[in-house]
């Protein structure tokens, strides 16, 4: 087992980045990481992520989300071609803070075969996440720009 986590902390209130973080259809605005996501943001159902990670080539997951705690957390569950080869549990978790803001962290914990053989590229997605985070909270707090999401 392998995890990451980063976070960020957020000029608005956790309404504000619930409603950007599961606007899937609008990733495409301002998300680096992931570009193209769809489905629906419920426990159960499977979702539809295009993600372009910066140091390895595009990739397309589906993964089944497995909670929804509106304004709190987001989770959901993906592997690589069949369970336990390569899987992915990620984890979206938002914290009110006093001041009238939120503290997102982002993480991911990575089991299976294959995750001895992949610390590289499982460091590399840290940076990922990190740009995930920024431009989140870029458009959250209302300054998200079409260069947020071109890449790096």
């Amino acid at each position: 087992m392998r995890e990451i986590a980063t976070w960020t902390d957020i000029g608005a209130p956790p309404a504000r980045v619930w409603e950007v973080l599961t606007d899937l259809e609008h990733y495409r605005d301002w998300n680096p990481f992931v570009r193209e996501a769809s489905g629906s943001v419920a426990v159960g159902s499977r979702l539809r992520l295009r993600m372009h990670p910066a140091h390895r080539r595009p990739m397309t997951f589906h993964p089944r989300v497995r909670a929804v705690v509106p304004e709190r957390e987001l989770r959901w569950r993906g592997r690589l071609l069949v369970p336990g080869l390569f899987d992915g549990e990620h984890r979206f978790v938002l914290t009110d803070l006093d001041g009238g803001g939120t503290r997102l962290v982002q993480s991911e914990r990575f089991t299976g075969l294959l995750v001895p053989f992949l610390k590289r590229t499982i460091a590399d997605t840290a940076g990922d996440f990190e740009a995930f985070n920024r431009a989140l909270r870029r458009r959250a707090e209302g300054r998200a720009t079409p260069a947020d999401c071109s890449g790096r």
